[in-house]
């Protein structure tokens, strides 16, 4: 991992992103939110990799996650339910890629500003 000029908070432990793990419980707005709040969650290194990479900082990220709507729902990943969720830092919207480890709490996957070509608008896919 590359360092960070932003010190990580200790309580999101970082894990390699192949270990989340699919508990049967969905995720929901209510369950990232509570998560984030109580700072019970972890972030992936490649997650970490992504933010930093997107110049977001923690606080961005938990800020966009407290008030984020759930994009799409992956039931049938292999390595477990995930969903896509959107939040906003301002006027920026911020794509998390979310799944539960295995005691059941919050993963951050993946982390990005979604933009073209992939997606036309925060919303939207660009198919």
């Amino acid at each position: 991992m590359k360092p960070s000029s932003e010190a990580v908070n200790p309580a999101a432990n970082m894990i390699d992103s192949a270990c989340w793990y699919n508990n049967n419980m969905s995720l929901t707005t209510a369950f990232i939110r509570s998560e984030i709040e109580r700072q019970n969650y972890q972030i992936s290194l490649h997650a970490d990799d992504e933010r930093l990479a997107d110049g977001l900082t923690i606080a961005e990220l938990e800020s966009a996650l407290i008030n984020c709507e759930i994009l799409e729902q992956y039931p049938e990943d292999p390595r477990g339910e995930s969903c896509l969720a959107l939040g906003f830092v301002g006027e920026k919207p911020v794509h998390c890629v979310c799944g539960r480890n295995r005691a059941g709490h919050l993963v951050l996957i993946t982390v990005y500003i979604p933009t073209m070509p992939k997606w036309k608008d925060p919303y939207m896919r660009n198919r």
